[in-house]
């Protein structure tokens, strides 16, 4: 790591929530926001965040496997999102989630008109602002986290200690 974290403290919580707990705290409400309120399908949601994962190195994040109602991803989807161009795992929707998702944290200045033109066409104004929010977030906390060691300590609080 490259903090240092008092003997007996959680890394995670110690960085996020007591050495700046003005931001610490308000950052980890939006990260679990992004999980807890979101209205993307599962496959697009999780195709877009194991994408930023794999960007980002964090390891946690990428053995991380969002669940919801009971259900996650298929073994192997990882693969399919590491080959999002030409795997057939993967819907229209799906596909264009993990190629936002690269684009936007690797070449961000290049997302033209025939990119918007196909996302437009598979994701509905509102749908395309909340899977850029959640992009961002997944971009800068996991990059936060993989920077500072310590994506090897960390662990999701529960969506019930927000």
């Amino acid at each position: 790591m490259h903090v240092d974290i008092p003997e007996g403290k959680d890394p995670i919580g110690y960085v996020w929530g007591e050495m700046v707990p003005g931001i610490g705290v308000a950052a980890a409400k939006f990260s679990l926001a992004v999980y807890s309120d979101s209205t993307l399908g599962l496959r697009e949601f999780e195709a877009a965040r194991l994408r930023i994962a794999q960007v980002n190195g964090c390891l946690f994040c990428q053995d991380w496997r969002t669940e919801r109602d009971g259900q996650k991803v298929e073994p192997g989807f990882e693969d399919a999102v590491t080959n999002w161009r030409t795997t057939d795992a993967f819907d229209d929707r799906t596909r264009l989630a993990a190629e936002y998702a690269e684009r936007y944290a690797t070449d961000h200045h290049n997302l033209d008109d025939e990119f918007w033109d196909r996302i437009k066409a598979h994701y509905s104004q509102t749908e395309i602002v909340e899977l850029t929010m959640s992009i961002g977030s997944w971009l800068a906390f996991g990059r936060l986290n993989r920077v500072l060691g310590l994506d090897s300590a960390c662990v999701l609080p529960s969506l019930t200690d927000r």
